[in-house]
């Protein structure tokens, strides 16, 4: 009945196709569409939500077409395994236009690259947005002042706070990439996602995916309440265009409905890696947090090789200068005792087009295509099982391009992959499924660098689940029950909590050996026992920067973890009578400095749970 109704629609809309305006549905229905000059405005429940300004050629058709799109899919990292790509597909102007029933993509047909008139900025000039609407332009979001948003200012690694606001005229904050304002002296250049309530029940969140050979990843640029995606730098000697922008993406609903989207994912192109056999996600004992410059020491490598045996850990990451081994040491040694003790060891490199001058190596061993499948084939030989590579340059196509050639190599090599200091992810991680994170976040190794991440952590914490790690695996590097360079503030329930909420493929654990090693033996089994993929994921309950309490389930094991992001006690309601399950173990907090743990065996879940300040829980039910 459902593919009747569909098919009966489209006849409709292609006799309809010469009127000023057409409509378009999601397969439930609940998302509609209405284009008309210029504009696609986007409904859910009978509600505008969004109103974006398209190419004036997909809204004065001569004919639409219509189709219906329906897979199924199976991933090995992510919020959940297996996965349902289900919509309405249009093609009308050059525009192929997808509703779903958890959001919209749209991308533009065009032989060539689309000039917007506004490419990368190298500085803080301005430069004025054409708001006409051309026969060769991408598209705008219109977001209207005083709507709530959590949105971050662009840099090249996408590591910055998402602060509500309800306006555009917002101050510039100086990045790594410098300051971008405009002659109004706001803030004027953002990154993905962009977070957006609309109304009190209802949530949009924009990012894009299904970045290809030939493209440049986009940001937003905006003038007033106009956000133009704006393609980064191209480089014309670089790989063919493809003959189309990557997928502009939209994910509505619920806030609960926006957190378990797979959209990024959906619009994506299946796994280029035929035998995936190899490929296992797992948790990673990490140096650089305790110890920035430990990879160049052999002893303290053993230390976190050791650390994981003691925890039952798969993965150790030996990381930056490791090139630079004291004491006659080398990496194959360090690579030698970790095999030799049941551990997979991981190398970091520097990518060699980012920071390079004063930055860590080893340097320029991947850049060139011959030399990159030689570092890689030395990788596989001596064991090593995945690499992650540091110190990229932004958005641009010679970055995305070169992102798709380590991804495509190390797939050849059986290494897995994670992307440091590098933008967002935009749905690799289903078209090669050795990418198993990446950066693109500021996260905990930022308690080695500056002291403002300590008081902002918790809040933080809390709005990351409903923005940056709702389109891909976030490695921000969790866990830390001591300090860094700078203290943290968030209690010891928080921290772990932070291991289930953040979801990556490699989920590296920041603390010190000493640390991890001191905790209950309770604590100790949960981090042996973590999963770092999941069957199903839930929110439960949650307000950025307010807490977040999320479900997710391994096999047959649920795990409920909850973060309190306020400086304030909080008591919260916890519907989770979806799950069900006699053997519970609970982690929460004493409110004791000396003893901070509250490690108990429940009968049975509680309806509500309270928080301490910046506090946290996890549940973990058998």
């Amino acid at each position: 009945m459902k593919s009747l109704f569909f098919w009966m629609l489209t006849a409709g809309l292609l006799l309809a196709a010469p009127a000023k305006a057409w409509k378009g549905t999601s397969p439930n229905g609940k998302l509609t569409m209405e284009v008309s000059n210029g504009h696609l405005k986007l409904n859910y429940a009978a509600k505008q939500v969004m109103d974006i300004v398209i190419d004036q050629r997909a809204t004065t058709p001569r004919q639409v077409t219509a189709r219906r799109i329906s897979e199924e899919y199976q991933m090995l990292t992510g919020k959940r395994l297996h996965c349902t790509n289900e919509g309405n597909e249009y093609r009308v102007g050059g525009m192929v236009i997808r509703l779903y029933n958890d959001g919209l993509a749209l991308r533009t047909e065009t032989s060539s690259p689309i000039d917007n008139k506004t490419t990368r900025q190298q500085d803080s000039a301005y430069v004025p947005i054409d708001d006409k609407t051309t026969s060769q332009q991408d598209i705008a979001y219109v977001i209207p002042e005083g709507t709530k948003r959590w949105m971050q200012q662009w840099s090249d690694g996408c590591e910055g706070f998402y602060p509500l606001s309800t306006t555009y005229k917002v101050e510039p904050v100086r990045s790594f990439s410098g300051t971008f304002k405009s002659a109004e002296g706001w803030c004027n250049r953002w990154g993905y996602p962009a977070l957006l309530q609309p109304d009190d029940n209802t949530y949009v969140l924009i990012t894009e995916a299904n970045i290809e050979q030939g493209q440049s990843a986009s940001c937003m640029y905006n003038e007033g309440e106009s956000f133009r995606v704006v393609a980064d730098k191209r480089d014309e000697q670089g790989k063919p265009w493809p003959g189309h922008t990557p997928w502009r993406v939209v994910i509505v609903g619920t806030l609960a409905e926006v957190v378990q989207s797979t959209l990024v994912t959906d619009v994506c192109e299946p796994s280029r890696i035929a035998d995936t056999s190899w490929i296992e996600p797992g948790v990673v004992s990490w140096v650089y947090w305790a110890y920035n410059h430990g990879s160049n020491d052999y002893n303290i490598i053993c230390k976190y090789v050791d650390l994981a045996v003691a925890l039952g850990l798969p993965y150790v990451l030996i990381d930056a200068e490791w090139d630079e081994m004291k004491d006659g040491k080398t990496v194959v040694d360090a690579v030698n005792y970790a095999k030799a003790h049941g551990i997979k060891p991981m190398i970091w490199y520097n990518s060699s087009v980012g920071w390079v001058n004063g930055a860590p190596g080893p340097k320029f061993r991947l850049n060139k295509p011959e030399d990159r499948e030689k570092e890689f084939a030395w990788c596989e030989k001596i064991g090593v099982a995945g690499v992650k590579i540091d110190f990229f340059s932004g958005d641009t196509q010679q970055n995305m391009d070169y992102c798709i050639d380590l991804l495509e190599s190390a797939a050849r090599h059986h290494l897995l992959v994670n992307f440091h200091g590098a933008t967002i992810p935009r749905g690799w991680q289903r078209t090669w499924p050795n990418l198993m994170s990446t950066e693109g976040v500021y996260g905990a190794e930022w308690y080695n660098n500056v002291g403002t991440f300590t008081k902002q952590a918790a809040s933080h914490n809390a709005t990351l689940p409903f923005t940056r790690n709702i389109i891909g695996p976030m490695d921000y590097t969790p866990c830390a029950f001591s300090d860094s360079q700078h203290p943290h503030i968030t209690s010891h329930a928080h921290e772990l909590a932070l291991t289930v909420l953040f979801e990556s493929g490699l989920q590296h654990l920041a603390d010190r050996p000493e640390s991890f090693l001191a905790q209950p033996q309770q604590v100790k089994s949960f981090l042996g026992h973590l999963p770092s993929v999941w069957d199903e994921t839930r929110l439960v309950s949650g307000y950025p920067a307010d807490h977040a309490v999320i479900a997710r389930r391994s096999g047959a094991v649920w795990y409920v973890a909850g973060i309190n992001g306020t400086d304030q006690p909080k008591t919260i309601q916890l519907p989770i009578n979806f799950i069900s399950g006699k053997r519970i173990t609970s982690f929460a907090d004493s409110g004791n400095a000396d003893e901070p743990w509250t490690i108990t065996q429940p009968s049975a879940l509680p309806a509500s749970v309270k928080m301490q300040p910046r506090g946290g829980f996890v549940f973990v039910i058998r």
